[in-house]
């Protein structure tokens, strides 16, 4: 696969019906878990220049901090805190139109507004999470709770 994306302008639908066939693509034939997390992040991060994504991996009981695009993060969450250990903790994507809002919310940056995390599941065990925060209220919806939902049920598969 080539280097570049071929994401065009459209919907934000579009762009995730674009995107996954060449996420797919990307990984594909490659073993290393730390590499394709690195470039589905990389490519998430260039198609809808979202302000913070990445990924945080389950090791005992905490999350710790994996490949990710944007400024620094929080390195280890414990299960049940903040949206990630939420999402862990209940197997389950959380949707924030406003992460002041969120009791718990760990405030990584303060420029974080909004935030959707999506647990990777593996043989019904959460191994990971799926992060991504914009500095604008209200960013995320249902299309990207579908395309989010469907890209780590694939990944979970791979890693």
């Amino acid at each position: 696969m080539a280097e570049d994306l071929n994401i065009q302008k459209g919907s934000k639908e579009e762009k995730y019906k674009l995107l996954i066939p060449q996420l797919k693509a990307l990984c594909e034939g490659e073993p290393n878990r730390i590499a394709n997390l690195a470039n589905v992040t990389a490519a998430v991060k260039q198609t809808f220049d979202y302000y913070w994504v990445g990924f945080y991996l389950v090791d005992g009981k905490e999350l710790v901090l994996a490949p990710f695009q944007g400024p620094i993060a929080c390195t280890r969450i414990r299960k049940g805190k903040g949206v990630c250990g939420t999402a862990w903790d209940k197997a389950e994507t959380i949707l924030v139109e406003n992460v002041d809002e969120f009791p718990g919310h760990i405030s990584c940056s303060s420029l974080s507004k909004s935030e959707i995390v999506v647990p990777l599941i593996k043989d019904n065990v959460v191994i990971g999470v799926f992060d991504i925060d914009d500095d604008e209220l209200n960013t995320f919806d249902e299309i990207d709770h579908k395309y989010l939902n469907e890209i780590c049920l694939w990944l979970s598969s791979i890693i």
